[in-house]
């Protein structure tokens, strides 16, 4: 009667491994679960940050006013980056307008201090943008190590029980050393989808700061000259050209 020969695989992989194999599958299924949050998360808020953006500069640009464009932000609210600047640089020329330079972090001219809050507003932004990559990074630099390391230990292992065992043939070595190899595909799977999506958010955010800091010189030229830049060498009646609130 045949002896019946154990079925290799995933399941075989863990009932084999000890404690610190199945230490480092967790922390790979941990990563991997952490990484997919993110993505979805911020693939996500980027699909909803775009398409109210892309309503409220729609809203801007058509606005004849920057009390509309106030009016506007008091009702919906700010709800993308663009509307969030618009906000700040607004309530800073009405603030500065009222009450001067007060403190000392409103010192120097209206000019100057709507700019110390343009920045202020692009520095929070872009925080806000980049958050979660450093954990997309580190899922992508670290994971395929993790694995590397959960395969040694697993090839280790695999030797010596053929060591113990005195038998080398290649059905010994073949089953324990390509189950080893299970956490090496693991940390490569882990790692590739924290990578891809790592530089796709990136680049997501590159052109969307590029746009905001576009759209922050244009805000500041309205709010201090009531034109946008280089209005007085365009024809008459430029199409971005908005009226300065009363």
């Amino acid at each position: 009667m045949d002896t019946p020969t154990p079925s290799l695989g995933f399941g075989h992989f863990l009932s084999q491994s000890d404690a610190v194999g199945q230490t480092l599958l967790a922390l790979l299924l941990l990563m991997s679960a952490a990484s997919w949050v993110i993505i979805v998360a911020k693939a996500l808020s980027h699909q909803l940050r775009q398409r109210r953006a892309n309503g409220f500069l729609n809203h801007f640009w058509n606005a004849s006013t920057l009390d509309e464009v106030r009016h506007e932000l008091q009702t919906h609210g700010a709800r993308d980056p663009f509307a969030h600047l618009s906000a700040h640089a607004l309530h800073a020329q009405a603030h500065h307008a009222r009450h001067g330079a007060a403190k000392l972090s409103e010192a120097g001219t209206a000019s100057e201090f709507i700019t110390r809050t343009i920045k202020k507003v692009l520095d929070e932004e872009t925080t806000r943008l980049e958050a979660g990559l450093t954990t997309l990074a580190t899922v992508g630099a670290t994971a395929p190590f993790v694995g590397l390391f959960g395969t040694v230990w697993g090839v280790y292992h695999a030797l010596l029980a053929i060591g113990l065992s005195g038998a080398g043939t290649l059905d010994k070595v073949a089953g324990p050393v390509g189950e080893a190899l299970i956490m090496t595909g693991l940390g490569l799977a882990v790692a590739i989808p924290a990578v891809v999506a790592y530089n796709a958010f990136t680049r997501s955010n590159r052109v969307l700061t590029g746009r905001l800091d576009a759209f922050a010189f244009e805000l500041h030229s309205f709010l201090t000259m009531g034109e946008a830049p280089g209005a007085q060498t365009q024809a008459p009646a430029p199409v971005r050209q908005l009226k300065p609130a009363a």
